[in-house]
């Protein structure tokens, strides 16, 4: 395992643990399908939430939440529809993502609900 992948994995692990603290509840993690990759499902009540979870070492190259550009919404977008079709629910969803910022020894986390809007 690279060190990349275990750096994403330890993200996703915190910023699961961080959401099921704020009462949602895990449906599945790192959703892969032939449209792409959820790193998150959750439930918030009746939402379903996607979970899009992003890591950064420093701010030089934007945000962690910046980096979700329109191209990856598209992305999330398309792997999200497929997840509901393959799972017959019409829930009402939710697009979130959770920015986790690393840096001198510090860490930051943002939680961002309904982060953007299907197009």
């Amino acid at each position: 395992m690279t060190s990349t992948i275990a750096q994403g994995n330890a993200a996703e692990s915190l910023a699961c643990q961080y959401l099921e603290e704020q009462g949602l509840l895990l449906v599945e993690r790192n959703y892969r399908c032939r449209r792409g990759e959820l790193d998150l499902v959750m439930r918030d009540g009746a939402y379903l939430v996607f979970v899009e979870v992003r890591c950064r070492h420093d701010g030089r190259y934007g945000t962690p939440a910046e980096t979700v550009t329109l191209t990856k919404q598209k992305r999330l977008l398309r792997a999200a529809n497929f997840y509901l079709q393959s799972r017959r629910s019409n829930a009402p969803c939710r697009f979130d993502i959770v920015a986790i910022t690393q840096a001198n020894g510090k860490r930051a986390l943002e939680w961002i609900q309904n982060a953007f809007q299907a197009i």
